[in-house]
C-alpha cells in the first residue's frame, strides 16, 4: 500500500476514535487532519472526510436502530432538507477561495469546542447536564412513545436540517456539532436517543454530499477510501474503550485539541 494511503488509513482511525469516545460531532477533526496530514485543499478534503464521518456515522446509526433509539422520522425529515441544502453549500465552496473556506471553518471549529468545553465544564461542576429549557417544541407523548409533531417542532428540526445541509457542503462536517445541540435545546430526548439520531441523519446527509461530490469530480477516491476504512475500525476499536475512557474530561480535551487545530489552521493559511 503507498505511504499516502497509510497515513490516510492511520489518520481515519484516529477519526473513528475521536467520533466513538466524543459522540457525533468529533467528525469536524477530519479536515484539519486531512488537511495537515495529507496536504490536502479545503475543497479535497472537505468531501473525503465526509465520506470517513459518512460511513462511521452509519455504523453507529445502525447499532442505535438495533437498540431502537434512533428517533428515524426526526432523523429522515432533517436528512432530507438537509440533502436538498447540501448541494447549495458545495457550490458556494467551489466559489470561495481556498484561505477564506479555511478561515471560515476555523471559526467554525472554535465555535462547536467552545460549546463542548462549556458543557463538560458544567457537568464537571454540577454533575449532571444544563437544564433544559421550560419550553420543548419536539416532545415524546409518553403513550406512543413518539415525538408529537406539531408545527413548531417541524419548523425547529427543519431549520437544524439548513443548517446541517449547507455546513455539510461547504467545509465537510457531517453537522453533529449542530444536530446535537439542537436536539437537545428542541426535543426532551435522552442524551443516547439524541447522539443515535444524529448519527443517522449524518451518515443520509454525507452519503448525499459524497454523490454530488463523485459527479462533480472533486471526490479523491485513493485518499478517501483507505480513510473511510480506518474510520470504522477506529469507531469499533473507540467503542470498546469509550466504557473506561468517556466522561467530560475527555469532551474537554477534544475541545482543546479542537481549538489548537484551528490556531494551526488560521496561522497556515494566513503565514
Amino acid at each position: 500500500m503507498p505511504e499516502h494511503e497509510l497515513i490516510g488509513a492511520g489518520l481515519g482511525t484516529i477519526i473513528g476514535a475521536v467520533l466513538a469516545l466524543t459522540g457525533a460531532g468529533g467528525g469536524i477533526l477530519a479536515v484539519p487532519l486531512l488537511v495537515f496530514g495529507l496536504g490536502l485543499s479545503m475543497v479535497e478534503a472537505a468531501p473525503v472526510g465526509l465520506l470517513a464521518v459518512g460511513l462511521a456515522a452509519a455504523v453507529g446509526a445502525l447499532l442505535g436502530l438495533r437498540q431502537g433509539i434512533v428517533r428515524y422520522r426526526a432523523a429522515l425529515f432533517i436528512a432530507v432538507i438537509g440533502v436538498c441544502f447540501a448541494p447549495l453549500g458545495l457550490w458556494l465552496a467551489h466559489q470561495l477561495p481556498n484561505a477564506p473556506l479555511a478561515l471560515g471553518f476555523a471559526v467554525v471549529l472554535v465555535y462547536a469546542c467552545g460549546r463542548i468545553y462549556r458543557k463538560a465544564a458544567h457537568e464537571l461542576h454540577h454533575g449532571q447536564p444544563a437544564a433544559r429549557a421550560e419550553f420543548l417544541p419536539c416532545v415524546l407523548n409518553p403513550l406512543e412513545g413518539r415525538l408529537r409533531w406539531t408545527l413548531p417542532c417541524a419548523r425547529s428540526l427543519a431549520i437544524t436540517g439548513v443548517m446541517s445541509g449547507v455546513l455539510s457542503g461547504l467545509l465537510g462536517v457531517g453537522g453533529g456539532f449542530v444536530i446535537i445541540p439542537a436536539l437537545t435545546r428542541y426535543t426532551d430526548l435522552d442524551m443516547k436517543s439524541i447522539v443515535a439520531t444524529s448519527l443517522a441523519v449524518i451518515a443520509l446527509v454525507s452519503t448525499a454530499s459524497v454523490i454530488t461530490a463523485s459527479v462533480s469530480g472533486v471526490m479523491h477516491w485513493a485518499v478517501g477510501v483507505p480513510f473511510a476504512a480506518g474510520a470504522v475500525v477506529g469507531l469499533i476499536i473507540g467503542r470498546q474503550a469509550a466504557r473506561f475512557l468517556a466522561g467530560p474530561r475527555l469532551q474537554q480535551l477534544f475541545a482543546v485539541t479542537g481549538m489548537i487545530a484551528a490556531v494551526l489552521l488560521v496561522a497556515k493559511t494566513l503565514l
